[in-house]
């Protein structure tokens, strides 16, 4: 290849920031000069090695057109990159679908860019409520997101694009952000929505849920509880209340495994004739509000080695034997009013064998089951169910030991003590013939 076809490789109009670079260039080499010219039409043969002192050697020549070289193309991509830019994407709007706290997220792409085989262009989608300190974030090349909200706080939103590849020397370019915010509108005073609101998922079979109502609570009041998880069309309201003097003050919801480990949003709603009551916005996880029922099956047995052996089976209900993690705890009967529990184990096994400190009379134990870290984040402690053995303290071997010799020395000295007195009732030189009774 010639020099000529060598510079011209990449030519400068069409790299942008390049102009600065070969302008420089250019100067400190003439390729318009007559000499230049010349040489771009000789071919590139060997050379003697010239003698001239003042001149730099050969290889000095080669290093300084090699360095020219690498300086050009570091000034083609550090200018090329720096002056690629990319737009934010368009029309970011939020809408309400009516589903108690999922809003819809939608924008457009940004005006003149599209994905091909030399760049990709994605987004960067965060969202949050506000007064919480961290965003949730989403890479994504979709323009639409459906994503859950506290209502009852304003839901915010912000989306930039991010523009990478060939175009852009892989490097990474971001526009600026574009942000949204939406509010339901509230009705009603703060204190006016119910109070103590409790969710209970017992046994993975059914949710109950509680409350108490708003101040003040008008005595025509009527509150509705509403709910949507992802596979409902639409919210849906609870069909089992819990009253209290004619007021709903409760309910609950059956068939909800598909609802387990997905957002299920709640709205609880009051109505009366001439007050605004404010609704009651929330969003649970049925895993976290697990609560199984008590172990069942439990048996206490000692071994030769004076060890207690504890069973049990996992409760009754749909909770998943393997998400089940129990407690263990023994109490010794050392004559107090109140035993005196004392922790044992945490475990998944459905089985346990502990030591005897006490050389006690009585020994209980009792067991607890919730659901482990592996299927929940936290969740409540079941009921619990106490089993208690009866263990023969040595002093009460020993004890049932001699109570027979006792008895069996007591009943000989009664029996001798008879007949002695029986011969001293006896007249003289007659024979004494033992009887019944004397």
């Amino acid at each position: 290849m010639s020099k000529k076809a060598l510079v011209s490789a990449q030519p400068a109009e069409g790299i942008p920031g390049l102009h600065g670079c070969t302008e420089a260039f250019e100067e400190r080499f003439d390729l318009s000069s007559p000499l230049a010219e010349e040489l771009q039409d000789q071919p590139l043969t060997p050379q003697p090695a010239r003698q001239d002192p003042e001149l730099p050697p050969p290889m000095a020549l080669r290093g300084l057109c090699t360095l020219s070289v690498v300086l050009l193309w570091g000034c083609v991509v550090v200018s090329s990159s720096s002056h690629t830019t990319v737009a934010p994407p368009r029309d970011l709007q939020i809408t309400d679908p009516g589903l108690l706290g999922a809003l819809d997220v939608e924008w457009k792409p940004p005006p003149n860019v599209q994905t091909s085989s030399e760049c990709t262009v994605k987004y960067k989608f965060e969202y949050h409520n506000t007064g919480d300190t961290d965003w949730k974030v989403i890479f994504t090349r979709k323009l639409k997101f459906r994503v859950g909200f506290d209502l009852s706080r304003t839901a915010e939103v912000k989306v930039q694009t991010l523009l990478k590849g060939r175009c852009t020397n892989d490097v990474e370019v971001q526009s600026d952000w574009i942000y949204a915010t939406f509010q339901v509108p509230l009705q009603g005073k703060l204190e006016s929505q119910v109070q103590n609101f409790h969710c209970i998922y017992h046994d993975w079979e059914y949710l109950k849920c509680t409350w108490q109502p708003g101040l003040p609570a008008p005595p025509d009041v009527h509150y509705g509880l509403y709910y949507w998880y992802e596979g409902l069309a639409q919210a849906a309201q609870c069909e089992d209340y819990t009253e209290d003097h004619g007021m709903n003050v409760g309910c609950t919801l059956r068939n909800l495994s598909q609802a387990e480990y997905r957002d299920l949003n709640i709205c609880v709603n009051g109505s009366a004739a001439a007050t605004l009551l404010r609704p009651l916005y929330t969003t649970l996880r049925l895993q976290n509000l697990a609560k199984p029922s008590p172990p069942r099956q439990l048996v206490v047995s000692m071994s030769a080695a004076e060890e207690l052996h504890v069973m049990w089976s996992p409760p009754r209900g749909q909770t998943p034997p393997q998400c089940l993690e129990y407690e263990v705890e023994m109490a010794e009967d050392l004559g107090e009013a109140k035993p005196a529990w004392q922790p044992v184990s945490t475990q998944m096994e459905t089985a346990a064998t502990i030591p005897r400190a006490n050389q006690s009379h009585i020994s209980c134990v009792r067991v607890r089951g919730r659901t482990n870290f592996f299927c929940a984040d936290q969740g409540f402690w079941s009921e619990w169910a106490q089993e208690c053995f009866s263990v023969s303290r040595k002093e009460d071997k020993q004890l049932f030991i001699l109570i027979p010799v006792i008895l069996s020395l007591s009943s000989s000295l009664i029996i001798f003590m008879l007949i002695v007195q029986c011969k001293k009732r006896s007249p003289a030189g007659k024979p004494f013939h033992a009887s019944v009774g004397c």
